[in-house]
């Protein structure tokens, strides 16, 4: 489901009308993240360290409002789920792309995730993803540790959803580690809302009860 949100009355009028007009309306930060608390619970679950790392970002990003925001035929609308698109690398080198719907229980989404992943595997080709708007592009570089990342765009395309990458987990101080690229059309959200869901998402990994305000 999702709503439409009316632009003349809406707070970023001004901003949405202003950054739709750029031939790249994306911006990204890179910031590094504590996993050390989820990879001991993935370990200790024995679940996939990925699929709880992801499981987590689609939470705090579905409780950030201008993370469900969309851009189609040049309206705004507000979805009520975000789900996740991401890349499925393949032994031989290969990647497809994979959908994977969000639920709240972990368990419920693993399921599924191992589904899609193991589908995706067993196939051949790029796999165009035919999940709609309401995803988060996701996609995982795990060999390397990166501080900065640019993403391939068709600019004849309007593209509005996020894109998250994470990359390799490392060793630091005793504690683990990870990049994590994050990009945003500023024509839906700005610097603000992206540190929200940093914050959010960071406590997720620290296993924290948090309350992020909208």
């Amino acid at each position: 489901m999702k709503e439409k949100i009316d632009i003349n009355t809406w707070i970023r009028k001004d901003h949405f009308k202003f950054f739709s007009a750029f031939e790249e309306p994306f911006f990204g930060v890179t910031v590094e993240l504590d996993c050390t608390m989820t990879y001991k619970e993935a370990k200790k679950q024995n679940v996939s360290f990925f699929l709880l790392y992801l499981h987590k970002s689609l939470i705090a990003a579905n409780q950030v409002e201008p993370f469900r925001y969309r851009i189609i035929d040049g309206e705004v609308w507000k979805y009520d789920i975000i789900n996740a698109a991401a890349t499925i690398n393949r032994p031989n080198g290969t990647f497809g792309f994979g959908y994977m719907d969000f639920s709240e229980n972990f368990e419920d989404f693993r399921k599924a995730a191992n589904q899609e992943i193991e589908k995706v595997r067993n196939s051949t080709g790029l796999i165009p993803s035919s999940s709609g708007e309401n995803v988060i592009h996701y996609s995982a570089l795990p060999w390397l540790n990166f501080t900065s990342l640019s993403h391939a765009r068709n600019y004849a395309y309007q593209d509005s959803c996020p894109k998250i990458s994470f990359g390799k987990l490392r060793d630091e101080n005793e504690r683990k580690i990870m990049s994590v690229s994050i990009h945003v059309n500023h024509a839906l959200m700005d610097g603000f809302n992206v540190a929200q869901f940093v914050d959010y998402y960071q406590a997720l990994l620290n296993n924290e009860e948090v309350n992020v305000p909208l």
